[in-house]
């Protein structure tokens, strides 16, 4: 194998197979990036066997293509070593089965080379009939929804984010079961069969840290163990979380007995500064009582202080409520919407409280309050 290539090309497709590499993995060459080059361009290949990240430089952004061939060599030297050379054209060149030579006109490096035929085949195959979704919409989902997935691995449903299609109807949840994120989108066109999959949550981090941009579209290609996603010049390759997804549909009410509409920025700030006065022993707790025109928000760490904050409602209400609920909980919630006003809907002290948006109910926040009273 043999090409010049230019450094900043280079590394901008290195960042994207270096996140498919992961620094606690024993197997050697799950440490390694491949490198394949053909007539059309180069390739270069990650997997930690969790995840696989593939991306292709096409030959009209390479500057020489000498000799086409294959290698692999450990992702951590090569990543840094690309890094670090000055933005101009690199010499990359095989001088023997097992050695690469990389150099420029002031530096030159000699790395151990792995060999080829150990990577792990990645089988990247597409399906017949991809969804397709744009960039921009998928992280707003993955913004709105993956911060209430599960951290404890002893549910490992819970872990990942729920995808449900049915028809052209898109329906992503995430719970750890103290809270619940429910988005509903719907696509462009329908999908033959029902699709119900759970995606690790580590996985669409990494996926949303290789969007460039937010332009142009996403494509999901769906198999019984992996999802494989395509856009720009990058593959990415994620394994599924095994076992069933709780339903979660009986969860959320129909009806509410209280309501209340207030400014989301004047609710969020009234929480931060109330959140002051919380403890993680406690649940970060915060207590809300309303009355007729406004919320009083309020907290206390016994040893150091209270607080309280008056949030007004936009529209009045008949009955006095009170509960309370984990403050980092209700700002994660928060965070996910978009709009300027927030429903806040309430059965009971110990019932769910439910968040949406007054103007669009494709977002609900579910949480759980927590018993003071």
């Amino acid at each position: 194998m043999k090409l010049k290539i230019k450094q900043n090309i280079l590394m901008e497709h290195m960042n994207y197979v270096i996140k498919g590499i992961s620094s606690k993995n024993l197997i050697p060459i799950l440490n390694c990036i491949k490198f394949e080059l053909t007539q059309d361009g180069l390739y270069l290949m990650s997997t930690d066997n969790d995840i696989a990240i593939k991306t292709f430089i096409p030959k009209d952004k390479i500057e020489a293509i000498d000799v086409c061939g294959e290698i692999v060599v450990s992702g951590k030297y090569i990543y840094e070593i690309i890094r670090k050379l000055p933005n101009e054209v690199i010499n990359i060149e095989e001088v023997m089965e097992s050695k690469l030579f990389i150099n420029t006109s002031t530096s030159s490096f000699n790395l151990n080379c792995n060999d080829a035929s150990d990577f792990p085949m990645l089988d990247l195959e597409d399906n017949k009939n991809p969804i397709i979704i744009s960039k921009r919409m998928f992280k707003s989902i993955i913004n709105q929804t993956l911060f209430a997935t599960s951290t404890q691995e002893s549910r490992p449903a819970l872990t990942g984010l729920n995808f449900k299609i049915d028809g052209n109807v898109l329906e992503c949840v995430a719970t750890d079961s103290y809270r619940l994120a429910k988005k509903i989108i719907n696509l462009d066109r329908e999908v033959v069969e029902k699709i119900n999959i759970i995606i690790p949550t580590k996985n669409l981090y990494e996926l949303v840290k290789l969007f460039n941009d937010e332009e142009g579209d996403l494509e999901l290609h769906i198999f019984s163990n992996k999802v494989i996603f395509k856009f720009n010049s990058i593959v990415m390759l994620s394994r599924l979380v095994n076992g069933t997804y709780p339903d979660t549909s009986k969860l959320i009410p129909t009806s509410f007995n209280v309501t209340m509409k207030v400014k989301l920025n004047d609710l969020y700030n009234a929480i931060d500064r109330a959140s002051l006065l919380t403890n993680e022993s406690d649940k970060n707790t915060i207590k809300l009582e309303g009355s007729h025109d406004f919320i009083k928000l309020s907290s206390n760490i016994p040893e150091i202080g209270n607080v309280e904050e008056k949030v007004f409602l936009v529209d009045s209400v008949n009955d006095d409520f009170r509960i309370a609920f984990s403050s980092r909980y209700m700002m994660d919630a928060l965070k996910a919407f978009d709009g300027d006003i927030v429903e806040l809907l309430f059965n009971g002290e110990v019932k769910p409280i439910i968040l949406k948006d007054v103007d669009n109910d494709d977002l609900i926040q579910l949480i759980l309050p927590i018993r003071t009273y």
